[in-house]
């Protein structure tokens, strides 16, 4: 069956009808046609290509991303304007969160309600936030590192939390700015790019009325936020054999075997090249599963030949 977008075309072609849902989790033809039809669809199984797991650590890792309110403030123009604080209303607060376990087919998600955001009272959904998190060995996100993880212990800090239990961020926007030379590195530009879901757009309509209490621009709001997650995981696959300094999934695993760094697979190819320092040279190997390339941490160099190597000043 053909849809108006070529994204959930595309999909259905390479992963087959029944791999594809939309972001609530619906097949086509099960009364969420407009979602298939919009592109706001994502890969539901884990069949071969981008969302293949191969983990064999029990390392627990978190995609998240929140959505905060508008800042309110009393202006006197529309351009070129410097707002003081004392010119604020009312200060930013979050409308919504949403998370999911990497490789995980469900998406928690929380959403201010029409009373809370009338109050602007985002207490509940901060202390549901901080709650998960304070479960996560390492948390992903776009733009996390500059903006979310700063925001959320804000709202913390506010309400009266703890710091959570302490997590390694993978932040995908500094990977995407540190590796590679895109036209843009908005999360909205880079999963068009690369061909994988993309994200919805909501008008600044939706976000006003959000503000007031209108209960329907609310939900928009948190479906929104769920298909960030869910592109971020795409994305965050895509990149992961690149990302340098990923948190080491050796440590994760209970077993006295040597596993991909990047993504935790035992299927290691040990027959690649040698990688060398200045003074020193390592067995390499390309995961079978991710893509990623990595070392060994112990000297192919004798003892004997160690003692020879010499190096510039």
């Amino acid at each position: 069956m053909k849809f108006k977008s070529d994204i959930t075309n595309n999909l259905i072609s390479e992963f087959g009808e029944d791999n594809i849902v939309c972001i609530h989790g619906h097949k086509a033809n099960k009364g969420h046609n407009n979602c298939f039809n919009s592109g706001k669809v994502r890969v539901a199984r884990r069949v071969k290509g981008v969302l293949k797991n191969s983990n064999k650590t029990n390392c627990k890792v978190l995609l998240y991303d929140i959505e905060t309110s508008p800042i309110m403030a009393f202006i006197w123009k529309i351009w070129d304007e410097n707002i003081s604080p004392g010119q604020i209303i009312h200060d930013w607060f979050i409308i919504s969160w949403s998370a999911r376990w990497l490789f995980s087919d469900d998406t928690f998600s929380d959403v201010i309600t029409s009373e809370e955001i009338r109050d602007k009272d985002d207490s509940r959904i901060t202390k549901s936030l901080w709650k998960l998190l304070n479960e996560a060995d390492v948390v992903v996100g776009h733009n996390i590192i500059g903006f979310d993880n700063k925001r959320v212990n804000t709202r913390f800090l506010v309400h009266g939390l703890p710091p959570t239990l302490p997590y390694i961020s993978v932040d995908t926007l500094k990977v995407t700015r540190e590796t590679f030379s895109l036209t843009s590195n908005s999360l909205a530009y880079i999963n068009k790019f690369l061909g994988i879901p993309e994200k919805t757009h909501l008008d600044f309509s939706v976000w006003k009325d959000a503000y007031f209490g209108d209960a329907k621009a609310l939900k928009l709001i948190g479906d929104y936020n769920k298909n960030d997650t869910i592109i971020l995981e795409n994305l965050f696959l895509r990149l992961r054999p690149y990302i340098k300094h990923l948190p080491n999934m050796n440590l994760w695993s209970g077993e006295n075997i040597s596993v991909c760094h990047a993504c935790g697979s035992e299927h290691l190819d040990w027959t690649v090249k040698a990688y060398y320092t200045e003074t020193g040279m390592y067995k390499g190997y390309r995961c079978k599963d991710c893509g990623a390339v990595g070392r060994s941490r112990q000297l192919e160099l004798s003892k004997e030949k160690r003692k020879t190597v010499v190096r510039g000043l």
